[in-house]
């Protein structure tokens, strides 16, 4: 009986690793050429380019992008210019960040930050404006701001690739958004709100960290859409902006139970969401009062194991900063995005299902 060897052969080829000398010699040029058309450099005929790349699909070629910049003696600078408010979301921000910092340091990727008050968009655009010349790549977390969108731009005419990060800039030019899809998050959070309410009448509190920020606004709005048109015995009374500050929140949450006793939910699109937790508990706030919540953190993870939170929607950092560092990566190397691999996608826990 016959034995067709022509799988395990398929096999062992696709183990060998394919050269840009071996592209060279199926396309029938040099290897300079081959370098010219994966770096877009001109100066190569249209039919050349068809060849290389035609050679390059077939072989299956993947470029040793380590080697190019080692050949080059090229190093990538990134900037990640992140918030300065403390707490716990934005601090898993840094860190997460300072993770990537270290495992791109041996393929010669320097990634530094800055820290800034993003909700001041003058001082933000300020900041992104002076960063150094030569730099290839910025990742921000950004306020919709007409300074920021122009100091975005600037970034990008400059040959800077520029990727937004939890919060968006739609309007710019920045090349990728490595975040959620907040006005989805804000309807999930207004459907487990009224269906949790369970078609109960009454007021519902809205808390943001600042009206200025894409991800902020946009939650509100889906979640106002939903109740509007789903939830209609509910009254969603004006939103009270926090600035994601603890001791705000607290305040700004002290201030809403007292003025409004009867209330029977609250949403916090933002940060902050600690000082609501204290509020709450320090009121002895009632029982069947919804609190729906952003991001897991430690302390938001107690207080959904306690019971003072109901729900905490949430997206994963670690995949947002990651994409951010592939898409800058990809953009510098030329190489294409791989779109599902940078979709983040929101996550919703409750007590019994927490990570």
């Amino acid at each position: 009986m016959g034995f067709d060897k022509r799988p395990a052969l398929s096999f062992k080829r696709a183990m060998v690793k394919i050269t840009i000398q071996d592209v060279a010699q199926k396309a029938g040029v040099s290897v300079a050429t081959i370098d010219r058309v994966l770096n877009h450099r001109p100066g190569v005929k249209t039919r050349t380019v068809e060849k290389v790349e035609s050679a390059i699909r077939e072989l299956n070629y993947q470029p040793d992008r380590i080697a190019a910049r080692l050949a080059r003696g090229r190093e990538y600078r990134f900037w990640f210019v992140l918030p300065n408010t403390a707490g716990q979301f934005m601090n898993r921000i840094g860190e997460e960040v300072e993770a990537a910092a270290l495992r791109m340091a041996g393929e010669r990727v320097s990634i530094m930050v800055k820290r800034v008050d993003v909700f001041d968009g003058p001082l933000l655009a300020k900041v992104l404006d002076e960063l150094e010349e030569g730099i290839d790549g910025v990742a921000v977390v950004a306020l919709d701001h007409p300074a920021v969108r122009e100091a975005i731009n600037s970034l990008v005419a400059k040959g800077v690739t520029v990727v937004t990060l939890v919060s968006d800039v739609p309007g710019s030019k920045r090349s990728h958004y490595a975040g959620i899809d907040n006005s989805s998050a804000g309807r999930t959070a207004a459907g487990l709100m009224g269906r949790f309410l369970g078609g109960r009448k009454g007021k519902v509190g809205l808390f943001a960290g600042s009206l200025a920020l894409r991800d902020h606004i946009e939650r509100q709005f889906g979640f106002e859409q939903v109740m509007a048109h789903e939830f209609r015995d509910l009254k969603i009374l004006p939103v009270r902006e926090s600035r994601d500050d603890t001791e705000r929140s607290e305040a700004l949450a002290r201030q809403l139970l007292a003025e409004h006793p009867d209330l029977l939910g609250i949403y916090n699109v933002g940060g902050g969401t600690a000082g609501i937790v204290l509020a709450l508990d320090a009121v002895s706030a009632p029982k069947d009062l919804v609190f729906i919540a952003h991001e897991v953190t430690e302390g938001s993870r107690r207080a959904l194991i306690g019971g003072t939170i109901d729900v905490i929607i949430n997206q994963d950092v670690g995949h947002e900063v990651r994409s951010a560092v592939r898409v800058l990566m990809a953009k510098a190397d030329n190489m294409p995005l791989i779109e599902d691999q940078e979709r983040i996608r929101i996550d919703i826990f409750m007590r019994d299902n927490l990570p």
